[in-house]
């Protein structure tokens, strides 16, 4: 298996590019933005690389960063989720951006994506919620299960400013709207909802 490929770039084209690395082409399917993450040809660069073998072909799919493979990874394994959509969705949405989308139940900026249709923008917030704390967007979070005490109040409110700042936003909007969403659900609020309900009030309107 190929994991990381480091050559000259020989050519690039929308989805897609090729890498000499030492004398052999290997073409390589991108997001948009992997390939502006890339120098100009004929300059060296690195790809993280995921190799998908089928009986009738082998496919390599380029990164540029950590994070962005894995949200491949996590995304082709949801049902109706191929490379092609998953490289769509990582063209149209950042990783923070599709973290903001997913906790936030917004199923109009998952379907911005080429081949992201309603039901299965639903289908990845439903499916994905729960799973976003593990991606390398930030600290990771996730609803209490089995016998885990729950946080503090205050805890909770620091842990949901904490996660939206390391999302991109600046800490007195963060502070403004999570104090006040706090107030609303009042005493007892679970972190993941107050997660929730925080990116609803910050999300564009």
């Amino acid at each position: 298996m190929i994991g990381k490929l480091t050559g000259k770039l020989d050519t690039a084209f929308e989805g897609g590019c090729i890498f000499d690395v030492n004398g052999v082409g290997y073409l390589v399917a991108c997001s948009s933005r992997a390939l502006s993450a890339l120098p100009a040809p004929p300059a060296v660069a690195s790809l993280l690389i995921e190799t998908a073998v089928r009986e009738d072909a082998i496919t390599l799919y380029g990164f540029a960063d950590a994070a962005e493979r894995d949200w491949f990874r996590l995304l082709t394994g949801i049902q109706s989720v191929g490379p092609k959509v998953a490289l769509s969705l990582l063209s149209a949405l950042s990783p923070a951006d599709m973290a903001r989308a997913i906790l936030a139940g917004d199923k109009g900026s998952l379907t911005r994506a080429a081949g992201v249709g309603p039901k299965l923008a639903v289908r990845l917030i439903s499916e994905l919620q729960s799973k976003v704390g593990g991606m390398p967007i930030g600290p990771a979070f996730a609803p209490s299960t089995g016998a885990a005490l729950p946080l503090p109040a205050n805890s909770v409110v620091a842990e949901t400013v904490s996660v939206l700042l390391n999302l991109g936003w600046r800490r007195p909007e963060a502070q403004a709207v999570v104090t006040r969403v706090a107030d609303r659900l009042g005493e007892g609020v679970a972190l993941e909802q107050l997660i929730r309900e925080s990116l609803k009030e910050l999300a564009p309107r």
